[in-house]
């Protein structure tokens, strides 16, 4: 079963021209819905979801029917993570925790996007409180293995061209890494650009809300409607490119290192100038700074919840609060400063290197072979901890199964790095089968 996601850029195009009308869009996605989503299960189940989707769109289209006054988000339909709060719909976060202890005000993501024109679509499948205990969700690209998470419904029912953009969160590899098993896009921006308030909080010092498309282009309209301060540019010149060696990319199978391999391959052939940049070899202590990190958060985060709900926790997410409880507080704020000085590292090395996006594996290879993990977010684990701007783009494909080329830059530089990656995407976008 292999899907075609739609683009959102030409999408949006053509609504806010009228060559799509936003009710016959919501018609036919909910038409999509009922004929791929046993399947693939993305979605929460929502009784009277097509009335409503109809009749939001209908309004919205009577409240802006001049085109040249239309939002720019105007009729898109949006899937939402299901630990985003969104007014007149419970907030599980794939828990059995009663959700009116979970419960919180409209999310500032979910606000702009509304504002913006978009639709709220449906609440999309995440692991409990997006960690690791797996979402019922699917891959689109093969039923039998994972589509990732946390993120997992909403990379999926993107991928499967249920919705056209969806928000996601990440903590470690929660968006990149399920963009790249289900073969879309996935932005996370550079920490803090797009608010979390409205969001069920992990660990506050390195979560990241995120975006779901099936074009980069896409990702640069949501996160101009989305990000605080995003000020489109219009970069002079190629970017030049950084392969990312050393025990970082070793973590990676040799399937994941060899889809990137293609991937530098195809962009030097096209002209771009590639360098390849030593560093990340302490990464073992970067990973461990970042489990006890978020480990520690998690527990204070949760501590009410936990303590009142502990039995309607999965095994897993009670074992991670338990491990953060023996955090000590001087360990959690030197984990907070380590984490802040390595985003410095980060875009020190880059301008040692003479380097602007460094390239990488998404994933350490293509999705695993199980409904019952989401896969290892290694990969994405040191640009979550820096809070560095990561993108990834479909990049060559193990069988049916696709793998994803993460591109990163240096904090702050969201505008460029999305800029610079519509290129790159389709550059990379004929990396075909490659050697697992």
């Amino acid at each position: 079963m292999l899907y075609d996601p739609d683009d959102l850029d030409p999408l949006v195009r053509s609504l806010r021209t009228g060559d799509r009308q936003p009710v016959t869009l919501a018609d036919d996605l909910c038409d999509r819905l009922n004929a791929v989503d046993d399947d693939v299960d993305a979605v929460l189940p929502e009784t009277g979801r097509r009335d409503r989707l109809t009749r939001e769109a209908a309004a919205l289209s009577a409240r802006h029917d001049e085109q040249s006054a239309r939002p720019p988000l105007f009729g898109v339909p949006v899937g939402v993570k299901d630990i985003f709060h969104v007014d007149g719909y419970a907030t599980r976060a794939g828990s059995s925790v009663p959700p009116a202890a979970i419960t919180g005000e409209q999310s500032t993501a979910v606000d702009r996007l509304l504002d913006a024109g978009a639709l709220h679509f449906g609440k999309t499948h995440t692991t409990e409180f997006a960690y690791f205990d797996p979402a019922p969700t699917r891959n689109p690209n093969d039923l039998g293995h994972t589509p990732g998470g946390s993120s997992s419904g909403s990379a999926a029912g993107v991928a499967a061209g249920e919705f056209p953009l969806a928000l996601g969160s990440q903590t470690v590899g929660s968006v990149v890494r399920p963009a790249a098993f289900c073969g879309i896009v996935g932005f996370k921006p550079s920490y803090d650009r797009i608010p979390r308030d409205g969001v069920i909080p992990f660990s506050p010092s390195v979560d990241h809300v995120g975006t779901f498309t099936g074009d980069v282009a896409g990702a640069r309209r949501a996160a101009d409607v989305l990000c605080d301060g995003w000020e489109p540019v219009d970069p002079d010149g190629r970017p030049i490119l950084g392969v990312a060696d050393g025990a970082y990319t070793e973590q990676a199978t040799p399937a994941g290192r060899a889809g990137v391999e293609a991937g530098v391959d195809a962009l030097a052939a096209a002209g771009y100038e590639v360098r390849r940049v030593s560093m990340l070899d302490d990464i073992e202590t970067i990973n461990d700074r970042h489990d006890r990190l978020i480990s520690a958060e998690l527990a204070l985060t949760h501590a009410e919840w936990f303590a009142d709900h502990g039995d309607h926790y999965a095994p897993e997410t009670g074992e991670l609060i338990e491990r953060g409880r023996e955090v000590g507080t001087d360990e959690l704020v030197d984990a907070r400063v380590g984490a802040r000085a390595f985003r410095d590292r980060v875009g020190e090395r880059c301008r040692e290197a003479g380097v602007d996006v460094l390239l990488s594996p998404a994933a350490p290879g293509p999705a695993p072979d199980s409904i019952d993990t989401t896969g290892d977010p290694t990969m994405n684990l040191p640009w979550t901890h820096a809070g560095t701007p990561a993108l990834t783009v479909p990049c060559g494909r193990v069988g049916d199964l696709p793998l994803g080329l993460q591109c990163v830059s240096p904090f702050g530089t969201d505008e460029s790095l999305l800029a610079w990656g519509e290129e790159i995407a389709d550059v990379v976008a004929d990396v075909g089968e490659v050697d697992s």
